[in-house]
């Protein structure tokens, strides 16, 4: 029984590189996704300090639980918002990481098809 140890050779090569470029692609979506993290807790720090300003500009009750509202509606949509967008870069890094593992496994189905 002869073994092709060139063609196995060229496989585990191109199942690393695959690997690579997955982890690669993973790498840059966790950055942007950390960036995007970031970028949101500003924000949100920002507008809590905000909030805490006009709170001690409120001379009544009822002022202070119509602007305590409107907090609290404006930062649960903002976090909703955020939320899905968070989801949807998480989806788009797991579907850029599989692209190369995808064409090793098809090379690889062909190949044993063969």
């Amino acid at each position: 029984m002869s073994y092709d140890f060139e063609a196995f050779q060229k496989f585990g090569k191109e199942q690393l590189e695959a690997t690579q470029t997955a982890m690669t692609e993973v790498a840059k979506g966790l950055q942007a996704i950390a960036a995007e993290a970031t970028d949101y807790s500003k924000k949100s720090l920002e507008n809590g300090s905000a909030f805490v300003e006009k709170m001690f500009g409120v001379k009544k009750l009822d002022e202070a639980i119509t602007l305590q509202s409107e907090f609290a509606k404006q930062s649960y949509e903002g976090f909703v918002a955020q939320a899905t967008k968070f989801g949807e870069m998480y989806a788009a890094v797991a579907k850029e990481a599989f692209k190369p593992v995808e064409g090793a496994i098809a090379k690889v189905q062909a190949s044993a098809a063969k």
